[in-house]
């Protein structure tokens, strides 16, 4: 069985490099408070060490 992770957006992309905007936006992610599950792979990993300062991220069954 997969692994899944829990995204959960918790500051906002607002005055941040572009490259941080657009990583939140292809994970799904619009809003403060926006959850959402994702397959736990090496290119969901990379984008959630790019914005790990902004996001909260929890494995789920």
């Amino acid at each position: 069985m997969t692994t899944r992770l829990k995204v959960k957006q918790t500051r906002s992309g607002i005055g941040r490099h572009q490259n941080q905007r657009d990583t939140l936006r292809t994970l799904g992610l619009k809003r403060i408070g926006d959850v959402v599950v994702k397959e736990d792979r090496p290119e969901i990993r990379g984008m959630l060490s790019a914005v790990s300062h902004l996001v909260v991220v929890e494995e789920v069954d």
